[in-house]
């Protein structure tokens, strides 16, 4: 598991844009910064909601949009890893 991958701010409100996107949007940009890479493991949606401060069902939703953008896989009984980006 990724130790010591931050959130990289506190989630604040109101905003223009849902907490669940900017959790998405967070992780989304470490991934494409290389900060997190191919085959990492994400934290649980239980470790995320806790680092964000948000509900679980909050964390949860910015998971699945993160699979939705095929930037994350999940392993039943594993957990959830950071895609291979495809050859290209």
């Amino acid at each position: 598991m990724i130790e010591d991958a931050e959130p990289t701010g506190v989630l604040t409100m109101p905003t223009a844009q849902a907490p669940y996107r900017q959790i998405a949007n967070d992780i989304a940009a470490k991934i494409k910064s290389g900060e997190l890479k191919p085959g990492d493991k994400l934290p649980s949606t239980r470790e995320l909601a806790e680092a964000y401060k948000v509900h679980m069902n909050t964390a949860s939703r910015a998971l699945s949009l993160l699979h939705d953008r095929e930037l994350i896989t999940g392993q039943p009984g594993r957990g959830t890893y950071v895609a291979e980006r495809p050859e290209g």
